[in-house]
């Protein structure tokens, strides 16, 4: 009988142990800077957003049209930014080419739950897509990618211009004066 009861059951592996090494178990890194070039087509078709009108005591729903537009203007924002993200380097893999819908629906979600009618069970759906397609720091790990840290670009923004310049031991000394005993 299988153990554990869920893929996320138990701690999740540590990529610089011995035994992830014995497993084949590696990390990813992403480029913090993210991915460049254009993001592919949104793959979904367009969301129609519907509202209700009133006529002799009966009630119909008609197309919003201008709140399918804003919609759809949202959601390929949306779909440019996160093509955008470091997480797009792997996107773009062929290996990861099934993603591309959980992706899309993870975008258009993530529109949904902007709005003030967004449910529980849409929220909950968001979270759910971001950890499959490695938007949150535990998706990240259950991937098996790492977003890498430009350590040295970090060390130089944190620098100010005179930290730059190298400093002699003679700079980092003070002169204390004697008592005259």
């Amino acid at each position: 009988m299988p153990k554990g009861g869920h893929a996320r059951s138990g701690p999740p592996p540590d990529p610089n142990s011995a035994r992830s090494d014995a497993r084949g178990i590696k990390v990813t890194a992403l480029p913090a800077e993210g991915r460049s070039g254009s993001a592919p087509d949104f793959p979904l078709p367009r969301r129609t957003v519907y509202r209700w009108e009133h006529e002799d005591k009966r009630r119909f729903q008609v197309v919003d049209t201008d709140a399918t537009d804003a919609v759809a203007k949202r959601e390929l924002e949306l779909w440019e930014w996160l093509w955008r993200t470091p997480q797009a380097c792997a996107w773009a893999m062929p290996s990861e080419s099934w993603r591309l819908h959980a992706i899309a629906l993870y975008c258009r979600t993530f529109v949904i739950c902007e709005g003030s009618d967004a449910t529980a069970a849409d929220k909950g759906s968001l979270h759910r897509f971001a950890d499959d397609i490695g938007m949150t720091p535990a998706g990240l790990r259950a991937n098996g990618w790492a977003v890498a840290q430009d350590v040295v670009g970090e060390k130089r923004a944190t620098q100010g211009p005179a930290q730059a310049k190298k400093k002699s031991s003679r700079d980092r000394m003070t002169v204390v004066q004697g008592s005259g005993n």
